[in-house]
């Protein structure tokens, strides 16, 4: 079916015991997500409300629409990088256009049927890149985790390390204590949850930024909180609003929207792969993709960021008993709920213990022990690999993710072609060309005939023999337009010089290429063979016998 979401297959069996679970799921959920979403925002430059806004539109319809069971969408660190990028560049009305239009390319994706091309990204790309976004969210939080004076941190790499190393001498201890106290807290939750009963229930990073707050709230202490950098958050509902759309600078915001709209997609399809290794289930991709479309291209209009799905949710999420996308739903409601009662107490929340989260976030977002096992990979692996990361650190996510794929297709397409190799057809297997060598040749051709392997094809058409040349294509799995070019170039050296070409072994694809090109119309019926042996019984039969 064209639109068919996962919610829909729910209702079947669907009863209360499911919907307990559901419930509860939704609750941990939604109230993991709260720290998460203003932290998320505030590090992508916008305001708190921005990423809450965005959990509960976007993670609603993510859920609602989606193609998995379980996974919950809302904003992501993956996006920091790129959306603090755009919103220092181009200002946030252009980034609430870049997320619709992404919205639209991401819809455009999962119509087209492309969900599955996303797992063709190879893992060292992947890897890369994720580290780097981790190491950027990580470095991102350095001013609020010292609790450094800077008025504004840039966005390229090298400018923020001189940033922060000219503000080193104005560190707040006071922040750093609250920092280093909300880190230690999370890594103390996480070592000691299973010991803890009930309370394991509890996600660390709420206890984390409750403990802060009641703290900061007590002792009034001096550093920057929600309230006094942003006035707080509204305790209403997000209000739909057009967007101010600027024509002259819509034109610029096609590339970042393409770059959200393949981030996104990569973020959620992996993300939703990794549910359904936990479940035991089968996701659908195009679907998934035209769920997060839709999400995106809505949640502007609400104020609200690029959004995805979330791998720390989705699995917090199934861990709670969540089984359907109900859970999502209700995660969502529960936000709702959170900050149309409790936005008042949200003015206390201290941006160092945000810092301190997203810190947290990024040390597990990022896969580093690949980084230590490097030496196990091949060197191409680990020149793709670093390169992204590098990349991605120095440059821009886009640039990294390009050269990363130009270094994989380079590296496979090397890897193929020398997979694909010819042999001379031996006297030992074929006693009929014990006498004939340089007269009558046959090669025996195996792999993949296609641009980054022709180069077989060109040796033999340098050495062709007098009289007979017999190509033997049993197992050749794979011909593409140069490589069939090629061979029709032979063919037309072979008939230039009065060289008979016999062809053996065409089946499946080879075959299929060989009829649509003309070639097979080009050989004579008795040049064509099924096995290379009755070729060359045949070539020194016409040898001994010429019409």
């Amino acid at each position: 079916m064209f639109f068919h979401p996962k919610l829909l297959d729910s209702f079947k069996g669907y009863n209360r015991v499911l919907f307990t679970k559901d419930l509860f799921a939704g609750l941990t959920v939604g109230v993991v997500a709260l720290p998460l979403a203003m932290a998320f925002a505030i590090a992508s430059g916008l305001k708190p409300e921005a990423g809450i806004f965005t959990a509960i539109i976007a993670g609603g319809l993510i859920s609602l629409l989606g193609g998995s069971r379980v996974q919950i969408g809302g904003p992501a660190g993956a996006f920091i990088v790129i959306v603090y990028g755009i919103v220092d560049r181009y200002g946030v009305a252009n980034l609430l256009l870049a997320t619709a239009m992404s919205g639209i390319f991401l819809f455009a994706m999962g119509l087209m049927r492309l969900g599955t091309l996303i797992r063709f990204i190879p893992i060292a790309v992947i890897i890369g890149f994720t580290n780097g976004i981790a190491f950027l969210i990580a470095l991102s939080q350095v001013k609020e985790f010292f609790g450094l004076s800077i008025a504004k941190m840039p966005a390229e790499f090298f400018q923020s390390i001189q940033t922060l190393y000219a503000a080193a001498d104005t560190i707040n201890l006071i922040a750093f204590a609250i920092a280093a106290g909300s880190l230690a807290v999370l890594l103390f939750w996480r070592n000691l949850q299973s010991r803890l009963g009930w309370l394991s229930h509890l996600p660390g990073t709420v206890v984390a930024m409750v403990l802060a707050t009641v703290i900061t709230s007590i002792f009034h202490l001096p550093i920057d909180t929600i309230g006094s950098r942003f006035g707080g958050i509204p305790g209403g509902l997000p209000s739909f609003q057009w967007m101010a759309v600027s024509w002259s600078t819509a034109q610029f915001m096609i590339a970042p929207a393409i770059t959200l709209a393949l981030l996104g997609s990569i973020e959620s399809l992996l993300c939703a792969r990794v549910a359904d290794g936990i479940i035991h289930d089968r996701h659908n991709s195009n679907q998934e993709l035209m769920a997060q479309g839709i999400a995106n291209l809505i949640s502007p209009f609400f104020g609200g960021m690029p959004a995805t799905g979330t791998i720390a949710r989705t699995v917090t999420n199934i861990q709670s008993g969540g089984n359907t996308p109900i859970a999502g739903i209700i995660h969502a409601l529960v936000l709702l709920i959170i900050i149309l009662v409790g936005a008042p107490l949200a003015k206390n929340i201290p941006l160092a213990s945000l810092a301190a989260i997203l810190m947290y976030v990024a040390w597990n977002m990022g896969e580093w022990r690949k980084f230590f096992d490097a030496s196990q990979f091949r060197l191409p692996y680990r020149i793709t690999m670093f390169s992204v990361f590098f990349l991605t650190v120095i440059l821009d996510l886009t640039v990294a993710v390009e050269v990363g794929l130009l270094c994989a297709f380079v590296t496979f397409i090397y890897r193929i072609s020398s997979l694909s190799r010819c042999e001379t057809a031996s006297a030992t297997d074929f006693p009929g060309l014990a006498n004939q060598q340089g007269e009558i040749d046959a090669y025996r051709i195996y792999g993949a005939i296609f641009f980054g392997a022709v180069k077989l094809l060109e040796k033999i058409e340098e050495n062709l023999p007098s009289k007979t040349l017999i190509l033997d294509l049993k197992n050749v799995i794979y011909i593409d337009s140069t490589g069939m070019d090629t061979i029709l170039e032979l063919d037309r050296c072979c008939k230039m010089q009065g060289i008979r070409l016999i062809v053996c072994g065409l089946d499946h694809q080879p075959l299929d290429i060989a009829r649509r090109s003309g070639f097979l119309e080009l050989l004579p019926q008795d040049c064509v063979f099924s096995d290379i042996r009755q070729g060359i019984e045949a070539a020194i039969q016409f040898e001994e016998n010429p019409r």
